[in-house]
């Protein structure tokens, strides 16, 4: 918490003053720790009772934002409990509900599940964040987020809201069509507005390209020739589907690549497991074998580390040192290109985003991602290596006016410390809590 991002600058202040606030914001600017320093520092926390309600698109998601939320409030005796699917100890979850959670972060189906049971009580949510919204709403979650809205204490049928209410609600989405954006006003009361215009959203430093492959077959070959003209930390290869997500990582294991592989079929033990590995760059060998197999392959054959995925991964991944992106397939729609590429380039770092096209209908693809952002994604130069200096500092941010300052930055995440310190009751670390 050096330097603010853009969203930080611009959402933390009326955050922190109450504000509802709508807020453009792709993933990897730092929009996490946005709502979460604001929300952390309203909590009041000898009131034992849920006041944040925080909801994500994916059990990946919600995951991030809980870690996130526990690394931050590490000196207050603050409980955070995470409610999404994927293990069957339903009976713990409720039994740390009942306990006295503070903040609750989510998948929408979950919370709704045990608000219905009667586990999760919502009279006294102080703020509601709807994170990656734009998504839960492409993924038809609109039902049951207003649901949900119906059963705060603000909520009623007709999703208005009175002005004197004081429960605030926090929207954060990286594409704002105008439907959607009119969803969101009907979730909130004069709220504060961040937007970024379409060609700006695509991230500061990252690097675009195309690789005309001619067709499918030629695919892995080309896959080949980038790694073996770039070297980054780690990549991500997105696919369009499960079986191919297993069929390139059979295949790059077979040519000695460290890969792991993550699709919608993997249980949520071992989804957590790949992300694990992945994020500390291990592979598929033994204990005893590893540290050598690491120290030769860097040394003399430094190939990247490498998470092939389908789109269900595209939002949730956060991982600093991804530092390419490979659309093997090119995505359904512009907005989920703009997910993908946001894997690389995390917080202002340097990436490249490279994709593949095979035949006219991703030619059209290609052409509809770049007239929606109003940007020029040209062929991949010969030495693409001189595109991309590896650096592990991010690019600098010009701060705005009347915006949030770097030691106001710093002065806000030092006061939610210090306020656990004073109390000086030490914060019992509790592991998330999911259900199936």
């Amino acid at each position: 918490f050096n330097k603010p991002s853009l969203i930080q600058q611009k959402a933390i202040r009326p955050i922190l003053d109450g504000r509802d606030v709508i807020a453009q914001a792709q993933s990897g600017t730092g929009k996490t720790a946005t709502f979460s320093i604001g929300t952390l520092q309203n909590v009041r926390c000898e009131v034992r009772k849920l006041q944040v309600l925080i909801l994500s698109p994916t059990r990946e998601l919600a995951n991030q934002t809980h870690q996130v939320i526990s690394s931050l409030s590490d000196y207050l005796p603050i409980r955070c409990v995470a409610c999404y699917g994927g293990r069957n100890n339903v009976t713990q979850m409720v039994r740390e509900l009942s306990n006295g959670a503070h903040i609750v972060v989510g998948t929408p189906g979950r919370v709704l599940d045990l608000i219905r049971q009667g586990s999760l009580r919502l009279d006294s949510v102080r703020s509601l964040v709807l994170d990656e919204a734009d998504e839960m709403l492409n993924r038809g979650l609109r039902t049951q987020l207003e649901e949900i809205y119906r059963r705060l204490p603000f909520g009623n049928g007709d999703l208005q809201i009175s002005n004197t209410s004081s429960t605030q609600v926090i929207i954060i989405s990286a594409t704002m069509p105008h439907e959607q954006l009119e969803v969101f006003y009907r979730f909130t009361k004069n709220p504060v507005q961040v937007l970024v215009p379409r060609d700006e959203l695509t991230l500061a430093g990252l690097h675009q390209f195309y690789v005309d492959v001619g067709s499918e077959e030629w695919k892995f070959e080309a896959l080949g020739d980038l790694f073996a003209s770039v070297c980054v930390p780690q990549t991500v290869v997105f696919v369009n589907t499960r079986r191919k997500a297993d069929w390139l990582s059979t295949q790059l294991r077979r040519d000695s690549y460290t890969v792991e592989a993550a699709h919608g079929d993997l249980d949520q033990a071992l989804r957590e497991t790949v992300m694990e590995r992945f994020r500390s760059g291990a592979s598929h060998t033994s204990f005893e074998f590893q540290f050598m197999l690491e120290f030769f392959l860097s040394h003399f054959y430094p190939k990247s580390r490498i998470l092939v995925c389908s789109d269900i991964w595209a939002r949730g991944i956060d991982v600093q040192n991804v530092g390419l992106v490979v659309n093997y397939d090119l995505p359904a729609t512009p907005s989920d290109y703009l997910h993908r590429i946001g894997r690389s380039g995390r917080f202002g770092r340097r990436g490249l985003a490279v994709s593949f096209v095979a035949g006219a209908d991703d030619r059209r693809k290609l052409d509809a991602i770049a007239r929606q952002y109003r940007i020029a994604i040209p062929p991949a130069p010969a030495a693409l290596d001189k595109m991309l200096t590896w650096s592990d500092s991010p690019t600098s941010v010009d701060p705005a006016p009347t915006s949030l300052s770097a030691q106001e930055l710093k002065s806000v995440v030092q006061s939610i410390k210090a306020k656990g310190r004073k109390r000086k009751r030490p914060k019992k670390r509790k592991n998330k809590i999911s259900s199936q």
